[in-house]
């Protein structure tokens, strides 16, 4: 294991025994094979890492099992683990329960290559069943158009503010192949929460790279568990917790990063832009649903203990999330008195 691979594949994992060996029976078919594996066990209570294990031999000592100490609830951590155990010029991260096409890790490489590019972005994804019965082209960037070749974007950072903001990046990890040195010499990780981790990360990565090339090959199959953290059934307040960690720290984390950032500090109006862009991200999103359900105190008590040990570290940002969570509350209720007052002119008529 002397020779550094082109690329380390950097795989979370937890009870993922009915999906691990078709995901990793995806990377043994590949038709580029200078590559590693490394799969991080958080703790699973089935026989996934027995699975993982039986597959060492078969990829002739290029995967590496390794284990998290304690359960951390999410990827975040496992893949921030298994960072430093790869040795790849590129790191490429996939969740356990899904798989990549045949020529993925190649097409992926070569762009990567012949670009120079620190990190190589797919727009589109096969989004698929669970049983894989079922399998579409799909894409959550919802601003601009799609490349038909491959595409260098602009080095202006004020043109990738600009994409941002129109939601014309999207923000999970596994769309892209990084530059190992990228994350490793500017100590970017993932946010320690359950969910929505690869927002922060994600910025962060746009910000720092030279070059980034934008792709319309379809590599990556994300298939739809239903044993997927999305997926569980949780309570009001599970969920406060569950999308108010990844919001409260990810806008604290990412107005430090911007304050050590030349560019945001000699244009506050961007760094501004920024921060209300991820005020009202999707973790925002699904927290005005779960506001509209209960009442404003509850909201507010449940943020102010989840924040409890470090409430004076972001006691501002509870403040603000609670003030934006009131005034959603109120435009809904008066979007519902307006549709309301509709209906019955046009029952009156």
């Amino acid at each position: 294991m002397n020779n550094i691979p082109a690329i380390s594949v950097i795989i979370p994992m937890y009870n993922a025994e009915k999906f691990i060996a078709e995901c990793l029976e995806s990377l043994l078919a590949q038709t580029f094979q200078d590559f590693e594996v490394i799969i991080v066990d958080d703790c699973s209570t089935d026989s996934s890492p027995a699975i993982a294990e039986s597959y060492a031999s078969k990829f002739n000592r290029r995967l590496r099992l390794v284990h998290t100490k304690e359960n951390s609830g999410g990827c975040a951590i496992p893949r921030d683990i298994g960072l430093p155990f790869s040795r790849g010029e590129y790191i490429f991260f996939m969740d356990a329960d899904d798989l990549i096409t045949l020529t993925a890790l190649a097409e992926l490489f070569t762009l990567a290559e012949n670009f120079d590019a620190d990190i190589v972005y797919c727009e589109k994804y096969y989004k698929a069943k669970s049983d894989l019965s079922e399998i579409v082209i799909q894409s959550e960037q919802h601003g601009g158009s799609f490349v038909d070749k491959p595409t260098l974007e602009s080095e202006d950072l004020t043109e990738r503010v600009q994409k941002i903001l129109q939601h014309d990046f999207w923000v999970t990890s596994w769309s892209k192949l990084v530059r190992r040195d990228l994350l490793i010499e500017n100590e970017i990780f993932f946010l320690p929460v359950k969910i929505a981790e690869d927002d922060i990360w994600t910025y962060e990565i746009i910000f720092r790279a030279k070059k980034i090339l934008r792709v319309p090959n379809v590599v990556y199959i994300w298939r739809q568990s239903e044993d997927s953290l999305f997926r569980r059934n949780r309570t009001a307040k599970n969920e406060i917790e569950v999308w108010s960690n990844p919001l409260i720290l990810g806008l604290k984390k990412f107005d430090d990063f911007m304050g050590e950032t030349k560019f945001f500090r000699e244009n506050p109006q961007y760094r501004l832009a920024m921060l209300d862009h991820l005020a009202h991200g999707r973790c925002f999103a699904q927290l005005s649903k779960i506001g509209a359900e209960i009442s404003p105190l509850e909201f507010y008590e449940t943020i102010r203990d989840g924040f409890e040990k470090n409430l004076g570290e972001y006691n501002v940002l509870v403040a603000y999330l609670c003030t934006l969570i009131t005034e959603q509350r109120k435009n809904l209720q008066l979007k519902d008195e307006q549709i309301q007052q509709l209906i019955n002119r046009i029952e009156n008529q």
